[in-house]
């Protein structure tokens, strides 16, 4: 179904880097996203599929890497990644209960495309990430099918919406509403121009802690929230119970994908450069939030069943700072581009978030006032 989305007009810019022409992960050629929303009263939930390439990824493999910041997740197919360095499928996000299901799914498509599959051939890794949507979504009616994996599947687009839609329509966000975010950037690395975009999962962190490109914005709306008390005026409904010693209880997956010639193991470090993106809004990478990154590259492919896999040249350990910059200001940017573009949802027993936009109107005046 389709969820409309606040404003065509974007977040502020992190950053000094360009971002390439979509501003979003399909800046990266050959990357494309679908998303299937389930939006009905206690039901507030849904699937993303990200498509590293326009072919079949188990035939042709691109290399890969995670790094886990913070476990606190129910992810499928992270050990074989560590150990081959390849994605075999598209990566699925959905909720915490959801991942048996979208397992299931992938492992029948890539069956019904290759059946040889688990008989001549080797079996098939399925990739399915997830961030727990329970505050907003009946989790436990189990609503997420693996049909709900075609779905998104037939629908990936390079026109990458983003917002409360998709895997992301019942996610948080510093006790507003979160849900899917993207970006991209272009910069120069070993005298080339490559483009390193992000696509997140945003589902984390507490009010008081927001920062938006450096801004204690959330500190302040904690404060005016406080104040208004009982008025429950411009952030005090989203801040409600959201003191500074709460425990953060969320998750975040950050998908970077980038055009730039890296194998898996510069990729793991890569991934890990998520992280410092993360770190600017203000996460401290809680106890009970699953933050977990994973960077692949589209530059070349590995064919499965290959003698010999021939490389491009790589880019050179010490010429990926460009890199590793590009990485941190996307996914700063991906998550103020899910916290902007989400629209306020009321789910189950009554639980509201509110969009970020709708409990501060002022927002552009305090983001003005805060950068002087």
């Amino acid at each position: 179904m389709s969820i409309s989305q606040h404003s065509a007009e974007r977040a502020p810019h992190i950053g000094t880097l360009p971002a390439g022409p979509l501003g979003t992960i399909a800046d990266v050629d050959g990357v494309s996203v679908g998303h299937w929303t389930l939006a009905e009263g206690a039901l507030q939930t849904g699937v993303t599929v990200i498509r590293p390439h326009r072919g079949d990824p188990f035939v042709d493999k691109v290399p890969a890497a995670a790094s886990v910041i913070n476990g606190f997740g129910k992810s499928v197919g992270l050990v074989q990644l560590d150990e081959l360095g390849t994605l075999e499928t598209p990566i699925a996000l959905t909720n915490t209960f959801g991942v048996a299901a979208l397992a299931q799914a992938q492992i029948r498509a890539a069956v019904c495309a290759n059946p040889r599959i688990g008989r001549e051939w080797s079996t098939v890794n399925p990739l399915v990430f997830e961030c727990n949507d329970g505050y907003l979504n009946d989790i436990q009616a189990l609503a997420v099918t693996e049909h709900h994996f075609n779905e998104a599947f037939d629908a990936a687009s390079t026109d990458v919406a983003s917002g409360a839609l998709g895997a992301g329509r019942g996610m948080s966000c510093f006790d507003l509403k979160g849900g899917i975010g993207t970006a991209s950037r272009v910069v120069g690395a070993a005298g080339r121009d490559y483009t390193v975009g992000a696509l997140v999962l945003a589902n984390f962190g507490r009010l008081p802690m927001l920062t938006i490109d450096g801004m204690p914005v959330g500190r302040v709306l904690a404060e005016r929230a406080s104040a208004a008390e009982a008025e429950a005026v411009n952030a005090a409904n989203a801040a409600a119970n959201a003191t500074a010693d709460k425990p953060e209880q969320g998750s975040i997956i950050m998908i970077v994908a980038t055009d730039a010639p890296l194998d898996s193991r510069q990729l793991k470090r890569l991934s890990l450069r998520a992280a410092a993106g993360l770190a600017r809004t203000g996460s401290v990478y809680g106890h009970g939030s699953g933050d977990i990154a994973l960077a692949f590259s589209t530059a070349y492919t590995v064919p499965h069943g290959a003698d010999f896999v021939e490389l491009p040249p790589l880019v050179a350990d010490h010429r990926m700072d460009p890199l590793f910059r590009a990485c941190a200001d996307s996914v700063e940017q991906a998550i103020l581009d899910a916290l902007w573009r989400a629209e306020s949802v009321t789910g189950r027993d009554g639980h509201r978030r509110l969009s970020l936009r709708d409990s501060v109107p002022d927002l552009a005046r305090l983001l003005r006032n805060s950068a002087r």
